[in-house]
């Protein structure tokens, strides 16, 4: 079922209302992000949890590009490097498996569908491979 919105609406820079056909589950999806929106906006009032952004105090600087220090870029990249050679140490299967759960967000009752085998397989396959990590990390 197609409902009709108004660009406008969502849009307040439009300068004439346009309508639009959408699916439903469109239009639900864009009244929800409203309503978290107001909600948003109601908390952020209550709070006084406002900024003026031209104060030229350079907060919103700060709080907009935190900029790491060359001391903490070096330290994020070597334990980066160091967790891709421990990764490389793993069989593919965890690994593929480890990277599914915790990078691709998905279930283990979904990577175990996925891979047609028993979601325990898939618990413990990434159970032992984050073991092994834990190991192979503190020897280093």
């Amino acid at each position: 079922m197609k409902i009709k919105i108004s660009l406008r609406e969502i849009y307040p820079f439009y300068q004439t209302d346009i309508r639009v056909e959408v699916e439903e589950e469109m239009a639900r999806e864009l009244r929800q992000f409203e309503l978290i929106e107001s909600a948003y906006d109601l908390k952020r009032y209550r709070n006084r949890a406002y900024f003026s952004l031209n104060r030229e105090d350079g907060i919103e600087q700060e709080a907009l590009h935190n900029v790491a220090s060359p001391e903490e870029l070096l330290l994020h990249k070597a334990s980066r490097e160091e967790l891709y050679q421990a990764l490389c140490q793993l069989p593919d299967k965890r690994v593929q498996r480890i990277y599914a759960h915790y990078i691709l967000g998905m279930s283990k009752v979904a990577i175990a569908r996925l891979e047609r085998v028993d979601e325990s397989t898939v618990r413990k396959s990434i159970e032992r491979g984050l073991n092994r990590l834990e190991k192979l990390l503190k020897t280093e």
